[in-house]
């Protein structure tokens, strides 16, 4: 351990560490220098109007917040281009500009409002460098309160002093990194694009249409003896179900014809480590499988031998308070040892040779199937589920095996490329963070 002596006198400030532990290439102000305190007072009765309440995320994004009632206590204005922050959260990086999209912005005292000197400082500049880990380590330790709701006052966030080159200069630093960012952006907007596309053309040689686009508060006027069900999800099931007889030339065997569908283990997880593994929901609900995603069991032969999972498996969500995620498919890639499946889980086990796992998977996650399977799913205590019944009587298309091969050859190659074009743009990314700080910072 290291101890540190130093005079009060020495002191700005009693906080162990606070020292920046960090060299600036470019001369120190106080951010004092370069901001003006906005306080502008906002009074309103019973709605916003067209005030607009925001979030601050850690990435220093500010988007709307949907909220129309005003706060409880005293609210203050802010316009596009001020600095605004969280007095809790500023050290998790919530700090950020309002955007010129949102022209009238109300907060309350626990988001201090800032105008950036046009003279002295580029906004966006600003915005960047206290976001950099150097500053965020500096903010934290300067935060006073209680543990977890440790709060940085607006005369100490003042005090801090920042690097300042140039307004030219900041200028191009700032220009450098949005350079990258729209790079960037743009290898992610082709990465969506292959992926739509590849996903797209799946279908189309499967003879799938894209599903009805269906009011989700539809009026309905039938009588009760021409409907399976009187329910919105029957009007899309009956019309999921003949787009997918359209146009399709391939056979359709029923789910339940061609796999069996079994639900998880209901036992409960062990306190203690074990030799047998159950995984955890979260390792299927993203529709890819993550092996990783587990906690213990008590082993036992006759779990391990009706649970078990091996290669080619589709596990899929059996409830979620998320639609989307119930039913969902992922597939397992190779035989797994000492692991098996919870009850919140359903596997979906092959037993005919005429389909291939991986094609069956992403068929499941078409956006046809995806409709298919979520007008079966029922709601019960804030909770979708779906039943081994309802898979079972899932119609799906069954093509010869090499058309499936090819048509799911073509998407991994979609997928693969869209994969390095997304590596591509975090390493982008990465690298023009990098870079502003470097351009900062020794």
């Amino acid at each position: 351990m290291i101890c540190h002596i130093t005079r009060w006198k020495d002191l700005d400030s009693w906080i162990p560490g606070c020292a920046a532990e960090w060299e600036a290439i470019h001369p120190l102000a106080p951010v004092e220098d370069v901001l003006t305190p906005r306080t502008e007072r906002v009074e309103l009765e019973d709605t916003l109007g067209d005030w607009q309440a925001i979030t601050i995320h850690f990435d220093g994004s500010v988007v709307p917040r949907d909220r129309t009632t005003p706060f409880k206590g005293s609210m203050f204005a802010a316009y596009p281009g001020d600095l605004v922050f969280s007095k809790i959260d500023v050290r998790n990086g919530a700090i950020g500009l309002i955007p010129d999209s949102m022209s009238k912005v109300v907060v309350t005292s626990e988001y201090p409002i800032h105008r950036p000197d046009p003279k002295t400082v580029d906004s966006r500049y600003l915005a960047l460098l206290l976001r950099t880990p150097n500053f965020l380590d500096l903010i934290r330790r300067a935060a006073s309160g209680t543990s977890g709701r440790k709060r940085i006052t607006p005369d100490t966030f003042r005090e801090i002093e920042v690097p300042l080159p140039e307004p030219d200069e900041q200028r191009r630093m700032v220009a450098a990194y949005d350079k990258a960012l729209r790079e960037a952006a743009a290898l992610s907007a082709k990465a969506d694009a292959l992926e739509k596309d590849a996903q797209e053309q799946f279908e189309a040689d499967l003879g799938l249409t894209p599903p009805p686009d269906l009011p989700s508060r539809p009026f309905q006027i039938a009588r009760f003896r021409d409907i399976e069900r009187w329910s919105h999800e029957g009007i899309v099931q009956d019309e999921i179900h003949r787009a997918l007889h359209h146009d399709s030339q391939y056979r359709q065997p029923l789910l339940g014809e061609i796999a069996t569908i079994t639900h998880g283990c209901s036992h409960p997880p062990s306190s203690k480590k074990t030799s047998l593994e159950i995984l955890k929901i979260s390792a299927v609900t993203r529709g890819v499988f993550d092996p990783s995603e587990k906690k213990f069991i008590k082993d036992d032969k006759a779990l391990r031998e009706r649970f078990d999972l091996r290669r080619g498996d589709i596990l899929m969500c059996r409830t979620n308070g998320t639609l989307a995620y119930v039913g969902i498919a992922s597939l397992v890639t190779t035989d797994m040892t000492n692991l098996i499946f919870p009850d919140k889980v359903i596997r979906v086990r092959l037993v005919s040779d005429s389909v291939l796992p991986g094609f069956l998977c992403a068929l499941l996650k078409t956006p046809t199937m995806r409709l298919c399977i979520e007008s079966c799913a029922r709601t019960a205590v804030g909770n979708y589920a779906i039943g081994s019944s309802d898979l079972a009587s899932l119609e799906v298309i069954a093509p010869p095996i090499s058309v499936q091969a090819d048509i799911c050859h073509a998407l991994d190659v979609a997928h693969a490329q869209a994969n390095k074009l997304r590596t591509d743009a975090n390493v982008l990314r990465s690298t023009a963070w990098n870079g502003f700080i470097t351009g900062v910072f020794t």
